[in-house]
């Protein structure tokens, strides 16, 4: 029987999950009609402590590709991002585009799932017993038009501050990888933070980014010709949902992980599914983040020993979405 951490009863996640929702629920904290939840954490003076920390001016993107290539297997209709050009150099050599005096050029278009590759996870993407963040009824909230109540766009112009990186993959794994199905507990954040020193202390209004090795691992499947495996969806480490006190009470603006799911994978109950973000996202209001490049910039902070930095992470403000894509850049 897979291992749980100790107190947690693996037969009942529903009074697991009700029990955490009432100790960590942050519903009516900034009045009713808060659409922000957690980025309420990060206000001015977080951004500005934030910007204090470029010294170096190297910058890295955490983003993975957009491509056709990617992990997604159709698990509930997310494919992969289906790129098709409608201008080619090849049309404008032949001179079929109809522009004048010689000019040509190229054009594309994307289809793809919001959530096909990185991507926050917004405040209307979960449900807890058919109520959304900050004690809506789900069906008030998303409907066929999407989100019109916490819709991602509302979250476009917040996540900008101090990041902080916890590489859980170096400091407790090994070879700087955590085996699938590893559970991270407060205890294991704890000595990540001890390990890696006073710039990795993580407080209030800071943006938490944790590397578990599990993109790595898939990185290097596919360089072996295995492929990306169950990269998108099947087990993997990841957080423990005995974390949800810690997330709420650390008062982080959000988190982000290099895994498809944040929390571990296979989940920590004998029938359960994704029951930290159950907590975390209608309750705590906490913004998630997946499916992160996190290996270069925690290659860098174990070189100098710095592991925090200035952070923008804007979604693409796709209006009423749930979920979006983000190019999140790192700057030391």
């Amino acid at each position: 029987m897979p291992h749980s951490p100790e107190g947690l009863d693996r037969t009942d996640p529903e009074g697991a999950v009700a029990a955490a929702a009432k100790r960590c629920s942050n519903w009516g904290r900034w009045g009713a009609d808060d659409v922000l939840g957690t980025l309420n954490f990060l206000d001015e003076a977080k951004r500005l402590e934030g910007a204090r920390l470029v010294r170096r001016g190297v910058s890295f993107s955490l983003s993975q590709s957009f491509d056709m290539d990617g992990p997604q297997k159709g698990w509930r209709r997310r494919t992969n991002p289906v790129h098709t050009m409608l201008d080619t150099g090849t049309d404008a050599e032949r001179g079929v585009q109809g522009f004048p005096h010689g000019i040509g050029g190229a054009d594309d278009v994307i289809a793809m799932p919001l959530q096909a590759s990185t991507q926050w996870d917004g405040l209307g993407h979960i449900f807890d017993h058919g109520m959304a963040w900050n004690g809506r009824r789900a069906g008030d909230v998303v409907t066929s038009d999407g989100d019109r109540v916490t819709g991602i766009e509302t979250a476009a112009a917040h996540i900008a501050g101090r990041g902080v990186l916890l590489d859980v993959g170096r400091a407790i794994g090994t070879d700087g990888e955590l085996p699938d199905g590893f559970a991270i507990t407060a205890e294991h954040l704890a000595a990540t933070i001890a390990a890696q020193g006073e710039t990795a202390l993580v407080g209030r209004g800071d943006l938490l980014l944790v590397r578990t090795g599990r993109l790595t691992r898939a990185r290097r499947d596919i360089a072996e010709g295995r492929g990306w495996g169950d990269y998108a969806g099947g087990d993997s480490p990841g957080l423990s949902f005995t974390t949800a006190d810690w997330l709420h009470d650390t008062e982080i603006a959000g988190i982000a992980t290099d895994t498809w799911g944040f929390e571990v994978r296979p989940n920590e109950f004998d029938v359960a599914f994704q029951p930290l973000h159950q907590v975390c996202i209608p309750n705590i209001g906490l913004f998630l983040g997946e499916m992160w490049d996190l290996d270069a910039l925690a290659a860098d902070c174990a070189v100098d020993g710095v592991w925090d930095f200035f952070l923008t992470a804007a979604p693409l403000p796709v209006t009423g979405a749930v979920g979006a894509p983000v190019n999140p850049i790192a700057v030391k």
